[in-house]
C-alpha cells in the first residue's frame, strides 16, 4: 500500500516512440491510449510512489514540437508544481533537446526534478529501451536528499544509464540507443546496478524560492550556417528577411569565417539594425573564442557575440526565450553573455 508521504511522480506523455505500440494486422506504430501504461510497464506496480498521468490528445510527433506546446507543458507542470516531487515527460527523440532547453528557461527557480526522456523503440517492443529510460527516470525524479530537497532539481535528459543536463545535451544518433550526448559539460548522474550521481555537477537550488513559469516566445530567429563558397545573395536575403530578430551564426573551430568585405559588411548592417547575432561553433565539442583568430576579430568588429560552448539548441530556444519578453537588443546581448540555466561555460577572464 502506497502511504501519502511516499513519493509522488507525474507523467507526462506528450507523444513519440516510446508511446507507439505496433498494430498487429498492419505492423505499422501506433499510439496507445496512456492509461494503458501499467499493462506494458508492469514493473512500475512495484513502485511505492504515488504515479499519475497526463497525456497530450492527440499525442504530438515531436517533429511537430514548437512554442506553444512548450508553454503547455509549463502550465502542467506550474499547476501540479505543489501535488508532486518530480515530473517526467515521455517525448519523441527529434527535437527532445529544444524542449528540454526551452523548459530549463522557462521554469525560473526550478526545486523539482523535471525530467525527459524516450526511446528508439516502442514500449511494447521486445527490445525496447524505453521501459528502463522510464523506470529510472521516474526513480531519479522522485529522488531526495536526506533533508528531503530534490536531488536533480533541473531540467534534464535521461537516455541509456546517463543523466544529462537538458540544455547541454544534443542527439547524435537516430539508430543505437544512445541517442544523446552532452559534448561540453560532464553527465550529472549514471545508472547502473545504483544511481551514481556526480552532486557537484548539479544545479543548486531554493526551494522557498517560488518557481517562476513563462509562456512568451519570439520564433523570428534563424541558423545560418557557414560554408565554402557561400554566397553573398543568400546571406543577405537572409539578414534581411522581414521581422528577423535574431541569427545563430554557426562557424567555424573556435569561431571564425569568412574575411569577405561584403560578409562583415552585411554582419554589422544587421547589427545596427537591432539584430543580435550569436556566433557558435559547428564543431559539437570545444568553445568559441573570437579573439583568438583573426578572423573573429572581425566578427567581434561587426558586433558578433559569443555562445561560448552552448548547443545550438539552447542558443536558439534562449534567443526565443529573451526576445519573447520583449528585451532591447542590447539587453538581449547581456542576457545571452550570461548563464541563467548553466546552458553554458564561461571562460575565466
Amino acid at each position: 500500500m502506497i502511504k501519502p508521504d511516499y513519493p509522488s511522480v507525474l507523467l507526462i506523455y506528450t507523444g513519440g516512440t516510446i508511446g507507439m505500440i505496433e498494430n498487429p494486422e498492419t505492423g505499422a506504430l501506433e499510439a496507445f491510449n496512456f492509461d494503458q501504461l501499467q499493462e506494458n510497464v508492469p514493473e512500475l506496480k512495484r513502485f511505492n510512489y504515488r504515479i499519475s498521468s497526463y497525456q497530450f490528445n492527440p499525442p504530438i510527433d515531436s517533429s511537430d514540437m514548437e512554442p506553444t506546446l512548450w508553454a503547455k507543458l509549463v502550465k502542467i507542470i506550474h499547476y501540479n508544481y505543489n501535488n508532486f516531487d518530480g515530473f517526467v515527460i515521455l517525448h519523441g527523440t527529434d527535437t527532445m533537446a529544444y524542449t528540454a532547453s526551452a523548459l530549463s528557461f522557462m521554469l525560473e527557480n526550478l526545486s523539482k526534478p523535471v525530467i525527459l526522456t524516450g526511446s528508439q523503440l516502442p514500449i511494447g517492443v521486445l527490445r525496447t529501451d524505453g521501459k528502463e529510460n522510464l523506470i529510472t527516470s521516474i526513480e531519479i525524479a522522485a529522488a531526495k536528499h536526506p533533508d528531503g530537497t530534490a536531488i536533480v532539481p533541473e531540467v534534464c535528459i535521461f537516455f541509456e544509464n546517463h543523466l544529462l543536463r537538458g540544455n547541454r545535451t544534443t542527439k547524435i544518433n537516430a539508430e543505437n540507443f544512445n541517442a544523446f550526448r552532452s559534448y561540453n559539460y560532464p553527465t550529472l548522474a549514471t545508472s547502473g546496478i545504483h544511481i551514481k550521481y556526480d552532486y557537484d555537477r548539479i544545479r543548486k537550488a531554493d526551494p522557498k524560492t517560488p518557481m517562476h513559469p513563462h509562456y512568451v516566445f519570439d520564433t523570428n530567429v534563424v541558423i545560418l550556417t557557414i560554408f565554402p563558397g557561400i554566397q553573398e545573395n543568400i546571406v543577405k536575403t537572409v539578414l534581411n528577411t522581414p521581422g528577423l530578430r535574431a541569427v545563430v551564426l554557426k562557424t567555424y573551430g573556435s569561431g571564425n569565417a569568412p574575411q569577405k568585405p561584403w560578409f562583415i559588411q552585411l554582419l554589422k548592417e544587421a547589427t545596427q539594425r537591432g539584430i543580435v547575432i550569436v556566433n557558435i561553433s559547428q564543431c559539437s565539442t570545444g568553445m568559441v573564442e573570437m579573439a583568438r583568430y583573426e578572423t573573429g576579430l572581425h566578427l567581434l568588429d561587426a558586433g558578433v557575440i559569443s555562445g561560448y560552448d552552448a548547443t545550438v539548441e539552447s542558443v536558439l530556444t534562449k534567443l526565443m526565450f529573451l526576445l519573447g519578453h520583449g528585451l532591447s537588443p542590447r539587453e538581449v546581448r547581456n542576457e545571452m553573455s550570461r548563464s541563467i540555466a548553466g546552458e553554458f561555460t564561461r571562460p575565466e577572464l
